[in-house]
């Protein structure tokens, strides 16, 4: 009879159900993206943006902003865009935590770029040695059958 380990010990029903529950926490997490907004307005009410998954969904300019001269609306349009995407962006980094945990949450590249090269590299290195050894003992069983 063949052994299997720790792997004869694991609890399938368990198993399942902890996988329904990552199922459902990822279909919420999804639901709520598309649900997600970031919203910002300039001090003065001149201009504001509503960001979502799709782009500007709203962009309004009171009055008043016909005023400015083109460059001067320009540069506040830009601005404000600038908050409301940062705005989406903080709103699914909360959205992916409440659905993930800090520690898992899918969108921690997005806040620490080089963290995450950091773990890329770490893994390279485990890759590279795994298969270092891998290709030692395919050397060894080389020699061993003379070929």
């Amino acid at each position: 009879m063949q052994e299997f380990g720790d792997f004869g010990n694991i609890d399938v029903d368990k198993l399942l159900r902890e996988m329904d529950r990552e199922v459902g926490r990822l279909d919420d997490f999804q639901r709520d993206i598309g649900k997600c907004v970031g919203r910002a307005e300039d001090e003065n009410g001149f201009v504001t943006v509503e960001y979502g998954t799709d782009g500007v969904r709203e962009l309004e300019l009171h009055p008043k902003a016909m005023r400015l001269s083109s460059g001067e609306l320009a540069e506040l349009i830009k601005d404000v865009l600038r908050e409301a995407t940062q705005d989406f962006q903080d709103r699914m980094y909360t959205l992916a935590n409440d659905a993930f945990g800090e520690a898992d949450n899918p969108l921690k590249q997005m806040k620490d770029p080089d963290a995450a090269l950091a773990r890329i590299k770490q893994a390279e290195a485990v890759y590279d040695r795994a298969f270092e050894d891998v290709m030692k003992d395919f050397d060894k069983i080389r020699r061993r059958m003379d070929l």
